[in-house]
């Protein structure tokens, strides 16, 4: 708390200084840790590949003979709310538009090669690889929360290293690293979203488009956001989830039904092959013989954007996946909503790129003034009857809109779950104040410098989590491995409390049994 109160402060004091440190810490993280990022997250996918397809996958999440806690419905919906939402709504047309014209893989800009080169590049940016690091800490968190009864915090990842000690300065620490980069991670997204949806009310309703009524958008809808995590994640947080998804493929149908059908699937087919058949290549690829920053300015800031929402991510998922196969868990995180952002970017991407390849609209210039009206930009170039264009243009507002609430009550959900050391309902006080502190940050950020200041501070947060990452996966694959030499029997009843004492990382059951862990955060 203390942390973040001192950013507000220097953000909101010191506006212009704010600004040029965090353009200076963007640029050099993204050169200066360009192999850590690019080796750090290809090593994430096939790591969660390997565990989903391996020896331990049929490993539950909780007790053996135990169902999951959500449907597949709603499991799907709350995967995809929190893990992607906004950005991909922001970013669904801007960045195959962006790439359809400019990228290191094509000679020549605006052509059809260059086309399927662009979906192909959003494809990575948005799929395989940004949910394998979600995966992979949700999946370690489940784990020691549902099988081990440690809290449900990224301080737990580290007991077969530390043990008790995770209740201590370094697990504090920690914890710390994680909700820090959280934070941002959350006000990013907010702050994207904002702009959009200030982009959609000028569309609709002739909102003046800028900093004061943007403020009063996160005002209002930061409000409905704490509303929302005060009544919990099996109601607040998984009807609008639900709402989310049923909105998603309701606008997803529509363009694709009325937009150039043939063209979309001929397109997203031909991109996902050669997604597929270059994703080896693009995981190791690290522009180092060219003059541009287009690596730095795209992948690289994706990579750390992931790296930054992991945790929120990671523990929301782990919230709600308890009862689970690894195997189920892995394979229905990485193809599930993978697949359905392909269709988003394919379907409004791919529309928005065919009537610039073959038609005269202009929506390229529009992004490059503001990516944030390129979606409305997409509507009225698509010449639909002007009744029509409005109600789209309300129905993605209402999405955006949404997606704002979710991804900020989740966050919140996610932050005061980890400052409580795990507690599975943490007091209202806390969810309300870290409800509104997202909303506070993702407001001095815009106002610090726009989309640059929004980028830089998530990138700049989620650094020290990429190094907690590493760390994370060498404790579970030895927790892993210790189970496998002495496997325990875990009660269904008692949300994951074993029924022996584990024998822990020296085979001493007395030091280091998790066995109602939870009530070990009591401990000195």
């Amino acid at each position: 708390t203390a942390l973040v109160a001192a950013f507000i402060v220097f953000a909101a004091g010191w506006t212009e200084t704010a600004t040029a440190l965090f353009e200076t810490l963007r640029a050099e993280i993204l050169v200066v840790f360009k192999p850590w990022y690019v080796v750090l997250v290809a090593s994430m996918f096939v790591f969660v590949l390997w565990l989903g397809l391996g020896r331990y996958k049929n490993i539950r999440l909780g007790a053996q003979d135990e169902a999951p806690e959500f449907g597949l419905f709603s499991w799907f919906a709350m995967l995809f709310a929190a893990g992607m939402g906004i950005g991909l709504i922001f970013w669904g047309v801007a960045e195959p538009v962006r790439h359809f014209h400019a990228n290191p893989f094509v000679a020549e800009g605006g052509t059809p090669e260059a086309a399927t080169v662009a979906l192909r590049l959003a494809f990575f940016h948005w799929g395989l690889h940004a949910w394998a690091v979600y995966a992979f800490v949700g999946l370690i968190l489940s784990y020691y929360a549902y099988r081990l009864d440690l809290p449900l915090s990224i301080r737990s990842a580290f007991w077969p290293l530390l043990g008790w000690r995770i209740y201590g300065p370094i697990g504090h620490a920690i914890d710390v690293f994680a909700a820090f980069g959280t934070v941002f991670g959350v006000a990013t997204s907010l702050g994207l979203g904002v702009r959009q949806m200030n982009g959609g009310l000028a569309a609709i309703a002739g909102v003046p488009f800028g900093i004061g009524p943007q403020l009063a958008i996160i005002a209002v809808v930061t409000a409905a956001a704490v509303l929302s995590v005060a009544s919990g994640v099996r109601r607040g947080v998984r009807l609008l989830s639900d709402l989310n998804l049923w909105l998603t493929v309701g606008l997803l149908a529509f363009v694709l039904i009325f937009g150039p059908t043939l063209y979309l699937v001929g397109l997203f087919l031909t991109a996902l092959g050669d997604y597929l058949q270059t994703l080896p290549s693009l995981s190791f690829w690290t522009e180092v013989d060219r003059g541009s920053d287009w690596q730095e300015e795209w992948t690289l800031f994706y990579w750390a954007w992931w790296v930054a929402w992991a945790p929120f991510v990671g523990l929301f998922i782990a919230r709600v996946s308890r009862g689970r196969k690894i195997r189920d868990f892995v394979m229905g995180i990485l193809l599930v909503p993978t697949a359905l952002t392909g269709l988003w970017l394919a379907v409004f991407g791919g529309t928005a790129v065919y009537l610039e390849l073959y038609g005269d609209a202009r929506i390229g210039e529009i992004v490059d003034r503001d990516a944030a009206r390129a979606l409305y930009a997409l509507f009225e170039a698509l010449a639909l009857p002007g009744v029509v264009e409005v109600t789209l243009a309300a129905a993605a507002t209402l999405l955006i809109a949404v997606y704002f609430v979710t991804s900020c009550d989740s966050g919140t959900l996610a932050v005061t779950t980890m400052l409580a050391c795990g507690h599975g309902d943490p007091p209202l006080r806390h969810r309300v104040l870290w409800g509104v502190g997202e909303g506070a940050i993702a407001a001095l950020l815009l106002t610090a410098g726009g989309l640059t200041a929004l980028q830089a501070a998530v990138i700049t947060a989620g650094l020290p989590f990429s190094v907690v990452m590493a760390g994370m996966a060498y404790a579970f694959l030895r927790a892993l491995r210790e189970e496998e030499a002495a496997p325990r029997p875990v009660a269904a009843e008692g949300r994951g409390r074993a029924s022996e004492p584990w024998t822990g990382r020296d085979g001493e059951a007395g030091d280091s049994a998790p066995a109602g862990a939870q009530r070990g955060a009591e401990r000195p």
